[in-house]
């Protein structure tokens, strides 16, 4: 499934889309769908799972159609 597929169906689906895909805001129009994106800066688990706090608080406050890349 292509980054815009996958798009689609989720913004069907979702509210937020949680990756670490960080060429997907220069790959896709993002301006297109209500779908909130939060994009975070490791695939880790070990840190992804340390700082879980941090990225459920930056999910919560995401606006509808939003765009941020989480770092730490």
């Amino acid at each position: 499934m292509s980054n815009g597929d996958l798009l689609t169906v989720a913004s069907d689906a979702f509210d937020l889309l949680i990756t670490t895909d960080r060429h997907l805001r220069h790959q896709q129009n993002l301006a297109q769908w209500r779908l909130s994106i939060l994009m975070l800066r490791t695939t880790s688990w070990p840190e992804i799972r340390e700082y879980g706090a941090t990225i459920i608080r930056a999910a919560v406050a995401m606006a509808p159609g939003g765009y941020r890349e989480l770092a730490w």
